[in-house]
């Protein structure tokens, strides 16, 4: 496990639809039990552990959390549990008037997913303030298309179940 993580949205809600003590009724992905688990597992373990959580400054990244979830749900409170071991760096993120996430000019059309904008903008914030800083996903997969060029501006993304992620991301490639 890294030092930083900035943790996608989907991740936290499939770890709380997987939850074994307060599942969450909600649409995510991934649908298979045994892989939404393995998700919560990796929750967990982030919960338990030294690695630190990135937010924005801006708190925009949270406003999503918290328009995806509910206070109970296991997702909130892990972020929750990070704030109250003061696990929490935060990083500023400039965003536009459409409150994208500002990104250099070379990754606007690399990043179609105006949302995750302010997920990688808060990656290369934390990269430049802490020299690292990792984007945690589950069940989107448009982050294996981004790699190359994240990896290029010192982004890093560790798909969580990425044996399942990358079968899904080569099955919409072959459909397209």
């Amino acid at each position: 496990m890294k030092q930083r993580y900035i943790v996608d949205t989907n991740v936290l809600i499939a770890a709380s639809a997987a939850d074994p003590v307060n599942p969450t009724d909600i649409d995510a992905t991934p649908n298979e039990p045994e892989v939404r688990l393995a998700v919560w597992n990796w929750l967990d373990t982030f919960q338990r552990s030294d690695s630190r959580l990135v937010l924005d400054f801006e708190r925009q990244i949270e406003a999503e959390y918290n328009r995806k979830l509910k206070y109970g749900d296991f997702g909130i409170q892990v972020v929750m549990s990070k704030w109250d071991k003061c696990a929490v760096d935060g990083v500023v993120v400039d965003y536009d008037g459409d409150g994208d996430g500002i990104l250099p000019p070379s990754l606007v059309p690399v990043v179609h997913d105006r949302a995750d904008r302010k997920m990688v903008a808060a990656a290369l914030a934390s990269y430049a303030q802490f020299g690292e800083g990792c984007i945690a996903f589950a069940g989107d997969t448009d982050w294996h298309d981004w790699e190359d060029e994240l990896l290029e501006h010192d982004v890093l993304v560790e798909p969580i179940i990425e044996e399942w992620s990358r079968d899904k991301h080569s099955k919409k490639k072959m459909r397209k």
